[in-house]
């Protein structure tokens, strides 16, 4: 207590501020226990959060309603009020990590937009504590992530020049020796921002911020007449270890179009301070939730194994697992092997020694070879490849005649293209934004939003055509059937088809390298390489002026 004599405080102030210190150390402690729970397993993890949240609610409520007393008695400081408010957006943030729930960004973005618009960290700047002004330029970063994934990219752009100038006071004043991790972090940002390669422009020249989550109409409908399996995606291993592309915290750019491609629009929760996870089922929204993801940076193999099993654990009946692998290519070192994609070996050591030292003799042991998945196609398996070495998946055997699919990108990409890889995969890239990947391919780098429209509606047509193709096909496997049920999957499905077709008609796409795979193989005649889908893609090329990079079908054989 910072004012007055202690003799002096009445009874019901000084209990008010006892009350405030226990909520306070009692909420720091809880905060501080979440990184001891594991990172994988759905269920441990929730009661914990929920008594998190509970103290949180009340310490937040209960600052509100006695500020004037915690003001004079207390010295309650306005940054103090920006942290726990900041604790609060980063419940809610990981809230989302282990829920995958949309809504909870959302929460997350309101409490760190209310510490911007109050000025809570303003004052620290008065304060010479470095510590405390680390802690308002952790804020920025962690509030520039939420914006990122709820694409408030204008917002992004002003928290941008904000933490610039932050960071410039910061370092002029202190002298510290973080000076350069904090400008490494306004450039992957910066990199991050501009890793689009189109942009769609109103007709006043300002960017149209355009959203790749599902949303109501985005993927084709299942239509009468298609017999497909009723399996639905539970559980979703996104896992990035590419090295030199663009980042910003553990999310490569890959990583961060593929959660985008597995997730619904986020809609507001009801209530601001509602705990995640505690709403009365009745209230909760009848459309059915995400699929669960684990987002695994540079992991380990036994980190990625772990995770692997973790899941596999806990897949509920008749759903599918997907995994997804953005890494380096392991090529094959003799006979009877494959290779497959690296994974990362900085973090184990065996007998004090990096592993990574003894593979002048041995294989290359951080690698994940498609045998190494074996085990976990005892369920419905859906495996994304994209890799300069992902034909190595090509060579999966079905052990348990469970479905399994594997979509694997093309291992080398023309010159022309190749300058492009750091930010980001141009086959991911049509997995999340088919459109964009596709002016891309045809050399445009900014569009009007009526055309973009325009261009969107043709694509929706040919979705539709491409579900139509292959629900009727007599000659395709099963598996992919049995997963084209799903909607997100069968979204997949039928941007895979229109980049493995658009590229195979595309005139600087001439290798066989240059193709995306399967595994089971697609009919082509009847999918990648049929007719009708071509006049398709020929006339989105002709809308956009670009016909002539295509090659053009024989109609008359159609």
């Amino acid at each position: 207590m910072s004012v007055g004599n202690d003799e002096d405080i009445p009874q019901v102030e000084r209990k008010t501020v006892t009350d405030f210190c226990y909520l306070l150390d009692k909420s720091k402690q809880l905060f501080n226990g979440l990184r001891d729970l594991p990172q994988y397993g759905q269920k441990q993890w929730q009661s914990y959060f929920g008594r998190t949240f509970d103290v949180y609610t009340k310490l937040w409520k209960f600052q509100q309603q006695h500020r004037q007393v915690l003001d004079n008695r207390y010295g309650l400081k306005r940054w103090q009020i920006g942290e726990i408010a900041s604790k609060i957006g980063q419940l809610y943030y990981h809230y989302y990590l282990r829920t995958s729930e949309t809504s909870y960004l959302n929460e997350a973005f309101s409490f760190y937009s209310a510490i911007r618009q109050r000025s809570y960290y303003s004052q620290v700047t008065k304060e010479d504590r470095p510590e405390l002004v680390v802690k308002k330029l952790r804020y920025y970063a962690r509030f520039i992530v939420v914006c990122l994934l709820l694409n408030k990219m204008d917002v992004v752009k002003d928290l941008v020049k904000e933490l610039s100038d932050e960071i410039e006071d910061y370092t002029h004043r202190f002298n510290t020796e973080d000076q350069l991790e904090w400008n490494l972090v306004l450039q992957e940002v910066a990199a991050f921002i501009e890793a689009d390669p189109v942009m769609v422009l109103n007709d006043d020249n300002t960017i149209v911020i355009i959203s790749n989550r599902l949303a109501e109409g985005t993927g084709p409908m299942l239509e009468q007449g298609m017999v497909v399996g009723q399996l639905m995606l539970a559980d979703a291993l996104i896992i990035g270890n590419c090295n030199n592309q663009v980042k910003f915290s553990e999310l490569t750019i890959d990583m961060f179009r593929m959660l985008q491609a597995l997730e619904r629009e986020p809609m507001n929760l009801t209530s601001q301070m509602n705990k995640p996870g505690l709403q009365d089922p009745a209230e909760k929204p009848t459309k059915r939730e995400n699929p669960h993801k684990y987002l695994l940076y540079k992991p380990t193999f036994s980190q990625l194994y772990t995770f692997l099993a973790a899941s596999f654990k806990e897949l509920p009946a008749n759903s599918a697992l997907l995994i997804y692998l953005s890494a380096t290519g392991v090529f094959p070192t003799g006979p009877y092997d494959f290779g497959g994609v690296l994974t990362n070996s900085n973090r184990d050591v065996v007998n004090g020694d990096a592993l990574h030292k003894r593979n002048q003799t041995y294989k290359e042991m951080h690698c994940l070879h498609p045998g190494d998945l074996y085990p976990y196609t005892r369920k419905p398996l859906f495996i994304i490849v994209d890799s300069s070495n992902s034909v190595a998946y090509k060579n999966f055997t079905n052990l348990f005649g469970q479905p399994l699919v594997c979509l694997l990108s093309p291992t080398a990409y023309p010159k022309a293209f190749q300058d492009h890889s750091q930010r980001g995969s141009l086959f991911t890239l049509f997995l999340n934004n088919p459109l964009m990947a596709f002016l891309f391919i045809s050399g445009l780098s900014s569009m009007r939003k009526g055309l973009w429209e325009k261009c969107q509606d043709h694509l929706r047509k040919i979705n539709r055509d491409i579900a139509q193709l292959l629900t009727h096909s007599r000659s395709i496997d099963q598996a992919f059937l049995q997963f084209f049920g799903d909607e997100f999957l069968r979204l997949l499905l039928t941007r895979f088809i229109f980049c493995s077709a658009a590229l195979r008609m595309h005139k600087s796409f001439k290798e066989t390298r240059n193709y995306p795979e399967t595994y089971p193989s697609l009919p082509r005649d009847e999918l990648v390489e049929n007719l009708h889908l071509q006049k398709q893609i020929l006339e989105l090329a002709s809308i956009l002026d670009v016909r002539n990079l295509f090659m053009e079908t024989n109609m008359d054989e159609y």
